[in-house]
Protein backbone atom coordinates (compact mmCIF):
# COMPACT_ATOMS: atom_id res chain seq x y z
CA UNK A 1 0.00 0.00 0.00
CA UNK A 2 3.00 2.27 1.22
CA UNK A 3 4.16 1.23 -2.62
CA UNK A 4 1.50 2.78 -4.63
CA UNK A 5 0.65 6.09 -2.01
CA UNK A 6 4.73 6.89 -2.47
CA UNK A 7 4.28 6.25 -6.35
CA UNK A 8 1.05 8.00 -7.09
CA UNK A 9 3.10 10.97 -8.38
CA UNK A 10 5.45 9.10 -10.97
CA UNK A 11 2.77 7.26 -12.20
CA UNK A 12 0.97 10.43 -12.78
CA UNK A 13 4.46 12.11 -14.43
CA UNK A 14 4.99 9.43 -16.60
CA UNK A 15 1.25 9.34 -17.44
CA UNK A 16 1.28 13.15 -18.37
CA UNK A 17 4.37 13.02 -20.23
CA UNK A 18 3.49 9.47 -22.20
CA UNK A 19 0.42 11.13 -23.70
CA UNK A 20 1.50 14.07 -24.11
CA UNK A 21 4.16 12.54 -26.34
CA UNK A 22 1.83 10.38 -28.14
CA UNK A 23 -0.01 12.56 -30.50
CA UNK A 24 -2.95 13.32 -28.60
CA UNK A 25 -3.70 16.95 -27.78
CA UNK A 26 -1.81 18.00 -24.90
CA UNK A 27 -3.47 18.10 -21.00
CA UNK A 28 -4.33 21.33 -19.24
CA UNK A 29 -2.88 20.95 -15.83
CA UNK A 30 -2.92 23.39 -12.99
CA UNK A 31 -2.94 22.88 -9.03
CA UNK A 32 -4.42 25.37 -6.54
CA UNK A 33 -3.90 25.55 -2.54
CA UNK A 34 -7.28 25.02 -1.13
CA UNK A 35 -6.09 25.48 2.40
CA UNK A 36 -4.90 28.97 1.10
CA UNK A 37 -8.59 29.44 -0.64
CA UNK A 38 -10.70 28.44 2.22
CA UNK A 39 -8.00 30.02 4.67
CA UNK A 40 -9.30 33.48 2.36
CA UNK A 41 -13.25 32.95 2.96
CA UNK A 42 -14.76 34.79 5.89
CA UNK A 43 -17.27 31.99 6.23
CA UNK A 44 -15.34 29.60 6.43
CA UNK A 45 -12.94 31.18 9.35
CA UNK A 46 -15.96 31.75 11.12
CA UNK A 47 -17.13 28.45 11.19
CA UNK A 48 -13.54 27.69 12.28
CA UNK A 49 -14.07 29.89 14.75
CA UNK A 50 -17.23 28.24 16.02
CA UNK A 51 -16.11 24.85 16.24
CA UNK A 52 -13.02 26.24 18.76
CA UNK A 53 -15.02 27.74 20.49
CA UNK A 54 -17.63 24.66 20.76
CA UNK A 55 -14.57 22.50 20.78
CA UNK A 56 -12.77 24.41 24.03
CA UNK A 57 -16.01 24.60 25.59
CA UNK A 58 -16.99 20.89 25.52
CA UNK A 59 -12.93 20.10 26.82
CA UNK A 60 -13.28 22.35 29.46
CA UNK A 61 -16.52 20.97 30.46
CA UNK A 62 -15.25 17.12 30.00
CA UNK A 63 -12.17 18.55 31.95
CA UNK A 64 -14.34 19.94 35.01
CA UNK A 65 -15.79 16.07 35.06
CA UNK A 66 -12.73 14.67 35.39
CA UNK A 67 -11.78 17.25 38.06
CA UNK A 68 -14.91 16.05 40.03
CA UNK A 69 -14.02 12.45 39.71
CA UNK A 70 -10.68 13.46 40.80
CA UNK A 71 -12.11 14.92 44.28
CA UNK A 72 -14.50 11.79 44.85
CA UNK A 73 -11.00 10.19 44.58
CA UNK A 74 -9.22 11.77 46.59
CA UNK A 75 -11.67 11.67 49.63
CA UNK A 76 -12.27 8.07 49.03
CA UNK A 77 -8.23 7.95 49.58
CA UNK A 78 -8.50 10.08 52.62
CA UNK A 79 -12.04 7.93 54.11
CA UNK A 80 -10.87 4.33 52.88
CA UNK A 81 -9.48 2.91 56.03
CA UNK A 82 -12.62 4.58 57.72
CA UNK A 83 -14.97 2.69 55.56
CA UNK A 84 -16.97 -0.87 55.08
CA UNK A 85 -15.89 -3.43 52.58
CA UNK A 86 -19.37 -2.29 51.33
CA UNK A 87 -18.81 0.80 51.29
CA UNK A 88 -15.22 1.32 49.86
CA UNK A 89 -16.36 -1.19 46.49
CA UNK A 90 -19.43 1.19 46.51
CA UNK A 91 -17.36 3.88 46.25
CA UNK A 92 -14.69 2.63 43.98
CA UNK A 93 -18.05 1.38 41.45
CA UNK A 94 -19.51 5.51 41.88
CA UNK A 95 -16.08 6.64 40.78
CA UNK A 96 -15.60 4.70 37.77
CA UNK A 97 -19.13 5.00 36.43
CA UNK A 98 -18.26 8.53 36.49
CA UNK A 99 -14.88 7.98 34.87
CA UNK A 100 -16.64 5.79 32.48
CA UNK A 101 -19.75 7.97 31.92
CA UNK A 102 -17.28 11.11 30.90
CA UNK A 103 -15.44 8.58 28.87
CA UNK A 104 -18.57 7.83 26.70
CA UNK A 105 -18.85 11.83 26.90
CA UNK A 106 -15.96 12.54 25.33
CA UNK A 107 -16.54 10.01 22.70
CA UNK A 108 -19.57 11.26 21.36
CA UNK A 109 -18.17 14.89 21.28
CA UNK A 110 -14.87 14.26 19.79
CA UNK A 111 -14.92 10.81 18.31
CA UNK A 112 -14.81 9.81 14.82
CA UNK A 113 -18.49 10.25 13.97
CA UNK A 114 -19.44 12.66 17.13
CA UNK A 115 -20.60 16.08 18.14
CA UNK A 116 -17.55 17.97 16.51
CA UNK A 117 -17.55 15.71 13.85
CA UNK A 118 -21.49 16.20 12.87
CA UNK A 119 -20.51 19.93 13.85
CA UNK A 120 -18.16 20.65 11.35
CA UNK A 121 -20.01 18.83 8.20
CA UNK A 122 -22.62 21.39 9.34
CA UNK A 123 -20.43 24.36 9.48
CA UNK A 124 -17.92 23.81 7.04
CA UNK A 125 -19.52 21.05 3.83
CA UNK A 126 -21.58 23.89 2.07
CA UNK A 127 -18.35 26.09 2.16
CA UNK A 128 -16.24 23.23 0.61
CA UNK A 129 -18.85 22.28 -1.69
CA UNK A 130 -19.34 26.19 -2.92
CA UNK A 131 -15.74 26.47 -3.89
CA UNK A 132 -15.11 22.80 -5.43
CA UNK A 133 -17.95 23.88 -7.57
CA UNK A 134 -15.91 27.20 -8.57
CA UNK A 135 -13.02 24.91 -9.26
CA UNK A 136 -14.87 22.65 -11.52
CA UNK A 137 -16.68 25.88 -13.32
CA UNK A 138 -13.27 27.21 -13.66
CA UNK A 139 -11.78 24.57 -15.23
CA UNK A 140 -14.33 23.86 -17.37
CA UNK A 141 -14.16 27.65 -18.91
CA UNK A 142 -10.68 27.51 -18.64
CA UNK A 143 -9.92 24.37 -20.69
CA UNK A 144 -8.33 22.56 -17.49
CA UNK A 145 -8.30 18.91 -17.80
CA UNK A 146 -6.60 18.35 -14.45
CA UNK A 147 -6.30 20.30 -11.16
CA UNK A 148 -4.69 19.19 -8.25
CA UNK A 149 -4.33 20.52 -4.74
CA UNK A 150 -0.95 20.76 -3.66
CA UNK A 151 -1.81 22.12 0.46
CA UNK A 152 -2.40 18.30 0.70
CA UNK A 153 0.91 15.62 1.18
CA UNK A 154 -1.11 13.55 -1.52
CA UNK A 155 -1.51 16.35 -3.54
CA UNK A 156 -4.95 14.89 -4.78
CA UNK A 157 -7.10 16.02 -7.75
CA UNK A 158 -9.46 18.19 -7.53
CA UNK A 159 -10.91 18.16 -10.68
CA UNK A 160 -10.20 15.65 -13.60
CA UNK A 161 -12.52 15.72 -16.83
CA UNK A 162 -14.09 12.87 -17.02
CA UNK A 163 -13.04 11.76 -20.92
CA UNK A 164 -9.87 10.81 -19.36
CA UNK A 165 -11.70 8.39 -16.60
CA UNK A 166 -10.41 4.74 -18.00
CA UNK A 167 -12.31 2.90 -15.18
CA UNK A 168 -15.00 1.19 -17.34
CA UNK A 169 -12.62 0.36 -19.71
CA UNK A 170 -10.03 -1.51 -17.54
CA UNK A 171 -13.38 -3.17 -15.62
CA UNK A 172 -14.09 -4.70 -19.32
CA UNK A 173 -10.77 -5.43 -19.62
CA UNK A 174 -10.60 -7.44 -16.19
CA UNK A 175 -14.01 -8.97 -17.25
CA UNK A 176 -16.63 -7.17 -14.74
CA UNK A 177 -19.20 -5.76 -15.23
Amino acid sequence: MTFFRASIPILLSIFFFAVGTSGVAAQRIAYIDMDKILNSLPEYQQAQQELDRVAQDWRQDIAQKYDVIKGMYNKYQADQVLLSEDMRKQREEDIMAREQDVRELQKQRFGPEGDLFKRRKQLVEPIQDKVYSAIETYANDKGYDFIFDRSSPAAGIIFSNARYDKTDDLLDELGVK
